[in-house]
């Protein structure tokens, strides 16, 4: 899924690994794109050096997931699982992507996280958000033409496996099914009793049940049912004070 300058989005989340999104502000993307706003997905790894599955299989049920949800966009960098640093490279992968996609907000992983890949890829995504807006720092499209300089107006950081307090919640009541649906199509990497492949700390029956009190923890802050939380590194400009209500 390709995009061309008439076609920016309106939210890029870019995520280290498949599933990082959905799990993690998922309910929020098919809120944007009920809204009627272009969302995609941009995804660093292929998520490789996972215990359960593969890259391939899992790159088919991120496209489910992309489906599902009604994406606009999603791509896989092929960065090396585990392994990525804010080199060079790819930094210049993720400036082609937000040059490419022109996106007004970026969600990213978590700040820190129980896994190191997650806090990794919210500083790479941090770097390549700021680099993307020097008009001296060079990139190529597809079709080897030069990129214009573009930076997001907002970056935000989605909440993941460990707590952290959120600087924003995202009702998200009425797409919570719809959120646990996206997230089950990457069925290889959750429960499932006939599975013979190892267990991580995904994969328990309980991680579920999990998914559901994080919502009810963050929607309880708001006074709803199911949020999501969110935290900002750079305070957000605001023109009006009714639009935060």
């Amino acid at each position: 899924m390709n995009l061309h300058h008439q076609n920016d989005l309106d939210i890029l989340a870019i995520a280290a690994h498949p599933d990082d999104a959905e799990l993690g502000c998922g309910g929020t993307l098919i809120l944007q794109k009920k809204l009627g706003h272009r969302v995609g997905i941009l995804d660093l790894t292929r998520g490789e050096l996972g215990s359960r599955g593969s890259a391939d299989l899992r790159a088919k049920e991120a496209r489910a997931a992309a489906d599902f949800m009604g994406l606009d966009y999603r791509e896989q960098l092929g960065m090396a699982d585990g392994l990525f640093e804010a080199t060079e490279p790819n930094l210049l992968s993720v400036v082609r992507a937000i040059r490419l996609t022109r996106p007004r907000v970026i969600v990213a992983n978590a700040l820190s996280d129980r896994h190191p890949d997650h806090g990794r890829a919210a500083q790479l995504v941090s770097r390549a958000v700021f680099m993307s807006g020097l008009t001296k720092f060079e990139s190529f499209g597809n079709n080897n033409r030069k990129q214009e300089a573009f930076r997001p107006d907002v970056l935000l950081h989605y909440i993941q496996d460990h707590y952290r307090k959120p600087d924003l919640v995202v009702d998200i009541t009425p797409y919570f099914e719809e959120k646990l649906e996206a997230v089950r199509c990457y069925s290889s990497q959750f429960y499932d009793p006939q599975s013979k492949e190892p267990q991580t700390p995904i994969s328990g029956a309980d991680f579920f049940p999990f998914l559901e009190a994080r919502a009810r923890e963050m929607g309880r802050l708001i006074g709803v049912s199911f949020g999501e939380g969110f935290e900002i590194v750079k305070p957000l400009k605001i023109n009006d004070l009714n639009s935060l209500i």
